[in-house]
C-alpha cells in the first residue's frame, strides 16, 4: 500500500514537472507572438503612412507635403502656414521625439536659418 502511494507520488511529480516545461514553452511562444505583431505592426504603419497624403480624407494638398519619416512623418506646406505632421493608426502613441518636436512647436521655437556656400 505505501508503495503505491510513494509511486503515485511519484508520477505527480513527474506530472507537475512536464506541466510546468510546458507552460514556460507556451509562455515562450506566446512572448514571440507578442513581439512579432507588436514589429508587423510597426512595418504596416510605416509603409501605410507614406501613402496617406494620398488618401481623399487628407486635408492637405499633397504635392506640398514632404515626407520626412522620422522624428516627424512629414511636413505639408499651405501659403498662410507650415503644419508639422505625425500619423498615427488606432491606439498608437507619441514616442519621446515626437513629443519632444510637439513641444518645441507649441513653444514656437522653431527657427529660419539659410546657409550659403560659396
Amino acid at each position: 500500500m505505501f508503495e503505491i502511494f510513494i509511486a503515485i507520488i511519484v508520477l505527480l511529480i513527474i506530472i507537475i514537472f512536464f506541466l510546468f516545461l510546458n507552460f514556460q514553452k507556451t509562455k515562450k511562444e506566446l512572448s514571440d507572438l507578442k513581439f512579432l505583431k507588436s514589429s508587423q505592426s510597426v512595418k504596416y504603419g510605416k509603409i501605410t503612412e507614406q501613402w496617406m497624403p494620398f488618401l481623399e480624407s487628407f486635408p492637405y494638398d499633397p504635392g506640398n507635403f514632404r515626407f520626412l519619416g522620422s522624428p516627424i512623418d512629414g511636413v505639408a506646406f499651405n501659403e498662410d502656414k507650415i503644419i508639422f505632421l505625425e500619423f498615427k493608426f488606432s491606439g498608437s502613441q507619441l514616442n519621446k521625439k515626437q513629443k519632444k518636436v510637439k513641444e518645441l512647436v507649441k513653444d514656437k521655437k522653431v527657427e529660419w536659418k539659410e546657409i550659403r556656400i560659396n
